[in-house]
């Protein structure tokens, strides 16, 4: 399986929302090895960065995007599988039964889910109440995604043992809105290259781990 470290920081109990959050990010590892794993060509860059401190795990996704886009109607979370976005996948382990699910896109929504294996997705689902904060901002090259999630509901759910995450990275790339009856128009990219044919981030080798230092 694919890893990456996460550094501990020594600000504790920071907020993604503070000033001081984007000099913290320096200390992160990058990781920048996103590509199209059903395709032959290159990815748009795609960088994830991670850190966590006594309370908290931190992540920031960087995207490379000329045309962001974000489908809103009712502004309803599930709008999100139709707008560009970034994912994290948590598992417990290969089984898959159960997994969550965390789909962002570029106005800070999130879709939420849990899941079991296969493609068993229950949307009624969200994260345990206070214990996930998201915000997200464009800019001249693309969007940014920074997250934080509090350590004690990974635990609670099982997700962190060990000081280890085993987490699916992923961007969906949307290159056309819904319209119609017409589908979003969307191509896959992931740090890992899942065993899989077609596209699917929803099977146990599509998975890598986070290992926090």
């Amino acid at each position: 399986m694919k890893t990456y470290t996460v550094n501990k920081i020594k600000n504790d109990c920071l907020n993604i929302s503070g000033e001081h959050m984007d000099s913290v990010w320096n200390e992160a590892e990058v990781n920048n090895d996103f590509s199209y794993p059903w395709e032959n060509c290159e990815a748009p860059l795609t960088t994830f960065r991670a850190l966590y401190d006594d309370e908290n795990f931190y992540f920031r996704f960087d995207v490379e995007d000329e045309n962001v886009l974000t489908f809103v109607d009712q502004n309803h979370k599930m709008e999100v599988v139709d707008s560009d976005r970034v994912e994290i996948f948590f598992r417990r382990d290969k089984e898959l039964n159960p997994y969550y699910c965390l789909e962002m896109d570029a106005h800070a929504r999130v879709l939420d889910y849990m899941t079991n294996y296969y493609r068993k997705f229950d949307y009624n689902w969200a994260w345990p109440e206070n214990k996930l904060e998201v915000k997200a901002s464009n800019n001249d090259k693309g969007y940014v995604v920074e997250g934080s999630i509090k350590l004690s509901s990974l635990r609670e759910l099982g997700l962190l043992n060990n000081n280890v995450l085993e987490a699916g990275l992923y961007r969906g790339y949307c290159m056309e809105l819904p319209v119609q009856d017409k589908d979003a128009d969307l191509r896959w990219i992931s740090w890992v290259k899942p065993d899989a044919e077609e596209p699917d981030f929803h099977i146990p080798s599509s998975f890598g781990r986070l290992i926090l230092k």
